[in-house]
């Protein structure tokens, strides 16, 4: 009499089992392949290195980046070479013609990254000259800023010129004795503004949060005329702030179409400019490769990303 219930409860248990136990991963490669640009700052090279390897490690899709420029990012939509941009700054010009217009790519969600862009200062030169984060201001000190290539003027240092900028504009409407120079690249921002932090050497230059710089010196931002809707439409009219900018992620329409798991990962996809510091600081101070840093960020933060996963 008692073998009925027992094997009863064997029965049960067994399919609590199976249906308690995780999906099984697919194979590396298995589900295609997802194409991510990789544009030039840290913070996108962190977002797209966790994406990548979500994507290829929980999904199992094999994930082809390149590294490009935002611009020539957007046009390669419709000639299918790119699937995901994971973060993106604005770009209404090209929102509007690749998305409203040619329908070759669609919007997929917020990153969650709250993106700032802005003039900046080593905190010094504030202890040393506290109205200086008054953009009315700027030519007193104008001559503290001057080197051989800004010549008579004070030298504002910019980074790549295909980034986001208006500051040329900006100088110019607001009257400012500075001259514009690119220094080209990320890195080199971040090396002048380490060296003037350290040497006490005066800067005044264009950054950008999230930036994991800013876990390791101190910046203060110049008060520039605040940002009002429709301030910056006419890019040769620009003076005032850059707007705050909810970061996005871009996906081509195709992709869209047919992602499948992968596409739903990349729209799900949605963490904090403090999850992004960890990864690029562990890439940049840590010696990490980016699959590294990304590895390290997965195993410690299940409880982020597990929602990511499509079901």
């Amino acid at each position: 009499m008692t073998v009925k219930p027992i094997a009863g409860l064997l029965v049960a248990v067994l399919l609590l089992s199976a249906c308690t136990a995780e999906e099984p991963k697919a194979a590396p490669g298995s589900q295609g392949t997802v194409k991510i640009d990789v544009h030039g700052w840290v913070g996108y090279e962190a977002t797209a290195a966790v994406m990548a390897y979500l994507l290829e490690n929980e999904l199992g899709y094999k994930v082809q980046t390149r590294k490009i420029t935002e611009d020539k990012s957007w046009p390669d939509f419709a000639a299918g070479k790119v699937d995901v941009i994971v973060e993106n700054w604005g770009h209404p010009a090209e929102k509007k013609e690749w998305i409203e217009e040619k329908k070759a790519a669609l919007p997929a969600g917020l990153t969650g990254n709250k993106g700032v862009i802005g003039w900046y200062v080593p905190e010094w030169m504030v202890r040393k000259y506290p109205d200086i984060t008054n953009y009315r201001n700027l030519n007193k000190y104008a001559a503290l800023f001057k080197t051989a290539k800004s010549g008579n003027v004070g030298q504002f240092l910019a980074g790549d010129p295909t980034f986001v900028t208006n500051d040329e504009a900006i100088i110019s409407n607001l009257g400012l004795n500075f001259k514009v120079v690119y220094s080209g690249s990320e890195d080199a921002l971040i090396k002048a503004a380490q060296e003037a932090t350290v040497k006490k050497k005066p800067l005044l230059m264009y950054f950008y949060e999230p930036q994991w710089l800013f876990t390791k010196i101190k910046l203060v931002k110049i008060n520039l005329p605040a940002y009002a809707i429709g301030c910056d439409t006419d890019t040769k009219a620009v003076a005032c702030d850059y707007p705050p900018y909810l970061l996005d992620k871009i996906v081509g329409a195709q992709f869209a179409k047919t992602g499948g798991r992968a596409y739903e990962l990349v729209r799900n996809f949605n963490w904090t400019n403090d999850h992004q510091n960890k990864v690029a600081s562990d890439m940049v101070n840590e010696g990490m490769t980016a699959e590294q840093a990304a590895k390290k960020w997965v195993d410690e933060n299940k409880i982020v990303w597990k929602d990511w996963i499509p079901r």
